[in-house]
This record gives structure tokens, C-alpha cells and sequence, in this order.
């Protein structure tokens, strides 16, 4: 029963090799304490719990993942600090939090960008070696890629086609990310509020923003959607993540203890890749039978190629380095 539950809740991604060996070596005791915003309740929060119990029954109880849900840990940015002084083992983080570790990875998600899974794939993919390399010169251990779901532009009380149409409006924007700055600068005339992701729905619900960038299962599980009436169909960008571990955390663990987090994060990871995906494209039909669906004509499109390129450009001159932007753009 509880393997037939795991299965399901990994959407059909079996930890049986996984969760089958049965640890004899462990030091009694072992927590390892993982943060992230995602909900308990969310299909993030059901795979982290499966991980977790996949864990504890690989290491016959020796070895447990404590999950820190809802930002209890604070944001991505004060999740990776507490990382580096201890306090915390392990994180769930999208790009923005990545960003606080090795920077280039949040190239992956500037807007019009990768606008495709495939392209994502194929990007990360010829960047797995550098990327890989700075996290763990950083002294992290990625244990495996997570994605969070296509970015769309979604508001309330008006439509957004043209970058003009921001113009005035009050956009959110990550209080940490280094992208998002710079798009509404290039637009003009934006009043872009910075606001940590627990600030975002009370903002919402007094109107202090009408505007928001996100994939649609972000928005739904963090109850944003729920405050807005009008979504574009085109995807802004993807927006990633990952699982990763404090690699002095690791090196302290026993090896076989170290061996089970490694590879049942591996596992969970590429569960959070197949469900999520999924989930979102679900979430996203689900928004298109509540709200006011925007699909842009092609002169829209080439308005917003115009800025993303003006985009690009501004973050090759320092934020990023202008090869690493060069690469990227190649593989669009």
C-alpha cells in the first residue's frame, strides 16, 4: 500500500529500487532539515513527503528529512544564508534562489528567452558541467533539477498585450531577482513592487499589485490566481529550480547515509520534473475556463521581442557575462 502510494503520488515514477534497500550502517539520529516555500499540500509538498518516507525506510528510521514548508525558513535568499551558517541542511529554491549561489543559472529564466521545455532541456543540459561546477565551488551539492512551471503574464482589471500596457500598472517582482528590474526599466514608466513571496497575496488582495508574472500552478498553489481575471496564453519564460544540500552538511553525513540523500534526491527530483510539468499544464487549462485568455498577435509579439532583446543586451554588460547570454540566445 505504501509503495502503491509513493508510485502514485510521484505521478507513476516508481522509488522501488530506491526504497527497497534497507540501510544497516546509518548513525541513529541523522536530521537532515530542508526548506522551501512550496506548501505541505502542494505537488511539490506530496513528492518532498514521499522523499522523505522513501528515505526513512531505506535507512530502516536512521536517517530523517525534515521539511521546513510555506517559507518557514524565511525567503529562498535567507534559506541559502542559513545554509552556509549551518542552520539549515538543504533547500527546494527556483532560479532567484540558485541566483544566491552561482548566478549564471538565473540566465536560464530571463523572459522570451527558452520559451519551451525542450529548449530548457537542451540548455541546461549543454550548461549541466559549468552550472553543476559553481554550485558546488559554492559549497553546495546539487542533487538534481526541478522545474516550477511556464511563466505567464496574468492581471487583473485590464489586459496585458504590448509592454505598453505595464506601463502604469503595479507589477510584482521577486524582492531578490536581478531580471526583473531590468525588464520594467526598459519598458518605462512601470511602479514595479519588490515583495518577498508571503508579501505577495496581501498585496494582491489590497490592490497594491495588479500584476503578476508566474507559472500558473505557482499561482494557483499560492492562492495569487485566485485575485486575478486575465492571463496571456504565450509563455514569458520557464521557470526552474532544484534540490540542493549544503555540501559540508553532506560530507559529515556516514557514507551510507550520504548515499541514500544523494539518490533518492535524484529520484525526487526527476519526479518533480515529470509532475510538475503536468500539473501545470493542468493548472493552466483550468485558469483558461476561469479568466479573460489574452493571445497576442504577431505585432505584439515583435513589440515584447524588442524589449527582451534590449533586455538581454543590459544584462550581458555586468549582471551576466555577455557569452554566457550569447550561448543561451543560440539554443532559442
Amino acid at each position: 500500500m505504501q509503495r502503491r502510494a509513493a508510485v502514485k503520488a510521484l505521478g507513476g515514477l516508481a522509488l522501488t529500487g530506491v526504497v527497497s534497500s534497507i540501510s544497516r550502517g546509518a548513525k541513529a539520529g541523522e536530521v537532515v532539515k530542508i526548506g522551501t516555500l512550496a506548501p505541505a499540500a502542494s505537488p511539490w509538498g506530496q513528492v518532498f513527503k514521499v522523499w522523505a518516507a522513501a528515505v526513512s525506510q531505506r535507512s530502516n528510521g536512521n536517517v530523517e528529512l525534515q521539511f521546513f514548508y510555506n517559507g518557514q525558513q524565511g525567503d529562498e535568499g535567507a534559506m541559502v544564508g542559513k545554509m552556509k551558517d549551518g542552520q539549515l541542511d538543504g533547500a527546494a529554491v527556483t532560479a532567484v534562489g540558485l541566483s544566491k549561489i552561482y548566478k549564471p543559472i538565473l540566465a536560464l529564466q530571463i523572459p522570451g528567452l527558452l520559451t519551451t521545455w525542450s529548449k530548457l532541456d537542451a540548455a541546461r543540459d549543454a550548461m549541466k558541467g559549468d552550472f553543476e561546477k559553481g554550485v558546488s565551488d559554492a559549497g553546495f551539492s546539487l542533487l538534481g533539477w526541478g522545474d516550477v512551471g511556464a511563466a505567464h503574464v496574468l492581471s487583473r482589471g485590464f489586459a496585458v498585450r504590448g509592454p505598453d500596457d505595464i506601463k502604469g500598472k503595479k507589477p510584482y517582482m521577486w524582492r531578490d531577482d536581478v531580471v526583473a528590474p531590468i525588464l520594467f526599466q526598459v519598458i518605462g514608466g512601470v511602479n514595479a513592487v519588490p515583495l518577498n513571496i508571503p508579501e505577495v497575496l496581501p498585496n494582491l488582495n489590497t490592490g497594491a499589485v495588479d500584476v503578476v508574472i508566474a507559472p500558473a500552478l505557482a499561482a494557483e498553489q499560492l492562492q495569487w490566481s485566485s485575485k486575478l481575471d486575465t492571463i496571456v496564453s504565450d509563455v514569458a519564460g520557464m521557470a526552474i529550480g532544484a534540490l540542493v544540500v549544503s555540501s559540508k552538511r553532506l560530507a559529515a553525513l556516514p557514507d551510507d547515509s550520504r548515499n541514500i540523500i544523494l539518490e533518492t534526491g535524484r529520484v525526487a527530483a526527476n519526479a518533480l520534473t515529470k509532475r510538475i510539468r503536468g500539473e501545470d499544464d493542468a493548472a493552466f487549462g483550468r485558469m483558461k475556463g476561469k479568466m479573460t485568455v489574452v493571445d497576442l498577435s504577431a505585432d505584439d509579439r515583435n513589440k515584447w521581442e524588442a524589449v527582451f532583446k534590449t533586455v538581454r543586451s543590459r544584462l550581458g554588460q555586468g549582471t551576466f557575462d555577455a557569452g554566457l547570454i550569447s550561448k543561451l540566445e543560440g539554443m532559442r
